[in-house]
């Protein structure tokens, strides 16, 4: 954990990364899943395989949820960022959500993506599902399924090793595996 925010580079899932998802197995083996969607990149992909296997959940792969195009930031340690764009730091302070990266995507850019993946989704049928994505995604896909403002959604922890379960608008979070537990309150718009 170098802190490079990986972005569209296709990294391989680390030791760790297999370990926490075999260990969400047995809590996503306890929800009546009836299909999962998951993000094109290999580690989403990796990740969602190993979380479902035996499981017997259809996996659909929707490139909407592709994470966040970091453009010339992905792969940077933040030092290397500050140091080949100096100013970003600042501006993403000011305005996260709408700072395009160099060469890539903002969040506001990405956000009509993650909209259309929830209506694939809808258009799919009722039922539980699942979404493996990334952490960027993860911040919209929250955003629009709580109806969150941008400014608040930027505020949101997106911990690795963490599932988010969202039923009739209540946000509850499995941690390493553990039991779902309520999450503090999101604010409301």
């Amino acid at each position: 954990m170098e802190g490079r925010g990986q972005g569209r580079r296709d990294s391989p899932l680390t030791t760790l990364g297999v370990q926490q998802a075999q260990h969400h197995r047995q809590t996503l083996a306890a929800l009546p899943l009836t299909r999962a969607y998951v993000s094109p990149m290999g580690r989403a992909l990796t990740t969602a395989r190993l979380a479902l296997e035996g499981l017997g959940v259809p996996l659909t792969v929707l490139d909407d949820l592709a994470e966040v195009d970091m453009g010339k930031v992905a792969g940077l340690l933040p030092s290397e960022r500050l140091a080949r764009f100096p100013l970003l730091a600042e501006v993403r302070k000011r305005d996260k959500y709408r700072t395009v990266m160099p060469g890539g995507e903002s969040y506001e850019t990405a956000s009509p993506r993650v909209a259309r993946a929830l209506q694939h989704i809808q258009e799919d049928g009722p039922g539980h599902v699942l979404i493996v994505s990334h952490e960027m995604i993860g911040r919209l896909l929250r955003m629009h399924l709580l109806g969150l403002t941008p400014e608040q959604a930027m505020t949101l922890r997106h911990p690795q090793d963490t599932i988010y379960r969202i039923e009739a608008g209540q946000l509850t979070m499995s941690v390493g595996g553990q039991p779902f537990q309520s999450h503090p309150p999101s604010p409301r718009p």
